[in-house]
């Protein structure tokens, strides 16, 4: 049993409308072999939609009108993703959503920062003391500064941030990221919708670096990284438990770009199922024996496909 609960990762995705959070999703499942090809959550041209967005109203509209809940293995992990309504008309079912939540991945449009929808799931978020990663979305098309981003983040949302990786420029300049761990470039080929994305991984010192991503990009990292190594917050584990430091991702969910990488680095930063503050000033374990529960969203296997 206790073996079973340390495998267990529960996340809701938030984000306001349009940011890409459907397609994060759909992108994670494809990763984890719970489907075979991502579906688009917009796009008449496209038959296939999203899986979590099943209802014929979900499908016309291409919005999430409810949560939705699914499960796969991955890297010996059991993932629980709740995939939550980004507008604030559902936004009731979001709330319940997110007392089911171990952890919260907030995903960001690159090009409009926090927007108002985000900014209320982040704060249920904040009132929980859950883990919360940061997605900035769709790198591939045109976006803010990125240090201007994370100012933003933290400026309006009150939490500390700490970049994992680096954006090598946007848009049609997109290049790819630099993992600030790892110390390595993640180069952007541009490929979209592939489950194996093609993708080169150099050392900043390469000489042909300048070459891979352009002389302009090359002397802007530089700069960036000297920067980032001397200002950028230190890392700390017990502050992202404790839902006061952010772990920063840049990417592309559209076309795959960074989101195996973020998969496999969110598992090992996010805790399992931990023990809760009870209403009468105790705790609730997810070991103990004994436990209460709230019980709610019990239909299942909805999706007749």
């Amino acid at each position: 049993m206790e073996e079973e609960i340390r495998r267990r990762r529960t996340f809701a995705i938030i984000s306001h409308p349009d940011a890409g959070k459907t397609t994060l999703t759909e992108k994670l499942l494809l990763y984890g072999g719970a489907i075979a090809m991502a579906g688009a959550v917009k796009g008449k041209k496209n038959a296939r939609h999203a899986v979590s967005d099943w209802m014929e109203i979900e499908k016309q509209r291409g919005i999430s009108v409810t949560s939705s809940v699914m499960q796969f293995e991955y890297d010996g992990c059991c993932i629980n993703i709740l995939d939550t309504p980004g507008h604030q008309d559902f936004s009731e079912d979001t709330y319940r959503t997110l007392m089911a939540a171990d952890a919260a991945i907030m995903v960001i449009d690159a090009a409009k920062g926090v927007e108002p929808q985000t900014r209320k799931l982040f704060h249920v978020c904040v009132m929980r003391h859950i883990p919360i990663f940061t997605f900035i979305n769709k790198m591939d098309r045109e976006a803010q500064n990125p240090f201007d981003l994370l100012e933003e983040i933290e400026r309006e949302l009150g939490i500390k941030t700490y970049a994992v990786n680096w954006p090598i420029g946007c848009g049609k300049d997109f290049r790819g990221v630099f993992d600030l761990e790892t110390r390595h470039i993640l180069s952007f080929e541009g490929t979209s919708g592939a489950h194996e994305v093609s993708q080169t991984e150099v050392s900043p010192e390469d000489p042909a670096l300048a070459d891979l991503i352009g002389k302009d990009n090359h002397a802007q990292l530089a700069e960036d990284i000297e920067l980032l190594d001397g200002a950028s917050e230190d890392f700390d584990a017990e502050a992202i438990h404790n839902g006061t430091l952010s772990p920063v991702f840049f990417g592309s969910a559209l076309t795959n770009f960074g989101v195996e990488p973020f998969l496999k680095r969110f598992l090992e930063l996010t805790p399992p199922p931990l023990a809760r503050s009870s209403a009468d000033g105790g705790t609730v374990s997810p070991f103990d024996e004994t436990f209460s529960a709230f019980v709610f969203k019990i239909q299942a296997n909805m999706n007749k496909a």
